[in-house]
């Protein structure tokens, strides 16, 4: 029996020895740090921006590049010390359509080209790409558009079409734009924001919001509030747009399929943030129809008797309720 244990111990030792070599000597599974090409969920495939390696070696080609070039640093061409124009505030497109347009959930171009001209809301009429380029100068970058037939112009609309041009006419895939988030049953806590604000968000755009500057290019990380930011007419001033950003996207390092926030956390955050001072501007061929108006716009009148506090923090869900009822 002593002989019999014994030769099945040393079996077993010599199995365990093995095994031990084995897992040591087996190299790790690499991280996957593109983005683009990270294991999703099963369903629709996620957007994938095209390779700006691609872009052709012609006259066409040099447009699509010169466009790129304004797009990551718009302040250097139209900055407070732009070459060309002061038409922003220092602010770069990319600083909100992240990587040039070209990063998933983060307000890339991928589906503007397969949507565009279509009806806004806001404007009330059809609008094509070259007037939302102008809305971005004049809105989300507190500044005014530049001419809509400059080289510049054309250029930036080359560039958008160019990164959705695999996209189908009148298709929106999975991963372009903004993937909105459902609306919460409380308001928006700005005491809370402001907490998780000097946790997760100060350490890259500053306890005042302002940002870290980056020479002529513009901003490293853009100011969050301020004459510097987005003013009240810009898409970010809505929570669920600005929410729906911060989710997917921050703080730095955190993307789509590695959020380090809740949904709970982005709300308070964006409310925070939001709560701050900036730039008011106000447009007033903005909603003809005031029906169409989105229940989180902060700014009246409105087709209906709830507060401002109430559009601006939520909950929005009575106020959609109340609409249905209307219809």
């Amino acid at each position: 029996m002593t002989r019999k244990w014994l030769a099945g111990s040393v079996v077993l030792l010599a199995l365990l020895t093995c095994v031990w070599f084995w897992r040591k000597e087996k190299p790790p599974k690499p991280a996957n740090t593109n983005l683009h090409t990270a294991v999703l969920p099963v369903g629709e495939a996620m957007w994938i921006a095209p390779d700006s390696n691609m872009i052709p070696h012609n006259d066409s080609g040099q447009l699509i590049r010169y466009g790129k070039k304004l797009i990551s640093s718009t302040s250097k061409y139209y900055g407070p010390g732009g070459s060309i124009g002061h038409n922003a505030n220092g602010m770069n497109c990319q600083n909100c359509h992240l990587e040039a347009g070209t990063r998933a959930w983060a307000g890339n171009f991928g589906s503007v080209a397969s949507l565009y001209p279509r009806f806004g809301d806001r404007r009330g009429n059809t609008e094509t790409i070259n007037q939302r380029i102008s809305d971005c100068f004049e809105r989300s970058m507190n500044g005014k558009a530049p001419d809509s037939n400059s080289l510049e112009v054309v250029a930036m609309n080359a560039y958008i079409r160019w990164v959705g041009k695999d996209v189908k006419k009148g298709k929106k895939p999975r991963g372009t734009g903004l993937e909105i988030l459902a609306y919460m049953e409380r308001p928006a806590d700005t005491a809370r924001g402001k907490v998780l604000y000097a946790q997760k968000c100060q350490l890259c755009h500053g306890m005042n919001g302002d940002g870290k500057p980056d020479s002529a290019k513009g901003y490293l990380y853009p100011p969050l509030w301020g004459e510097h930011s987005y003013n009240s007419s810009a898409g970010l001033y809505r929570l669920s747009k600005f929410a729906s950003f911060i989710k997917d996207n921050m703080p730095f390092g955190s993307s789509y399929v590695n959020e380090q926030l809740t949904t709970e956390e982005a709300w308070d955050i964006a409310a925070f943030v939001n709560s701050q001072p900036r730039t008011i501007k106000k447009f007033k061929q903005d909603w003809p129809n005031m029906l169409l108006k989105p229940v989180d716009l902060p700014d009246g009148p409105f087709p209906d008797s709830f507060p401002i506090a109430m559009h601006k923090y939520g909950p929005f869900g009575p106020i959609v309720a109340s609409r249905k009822a209307k219809k």
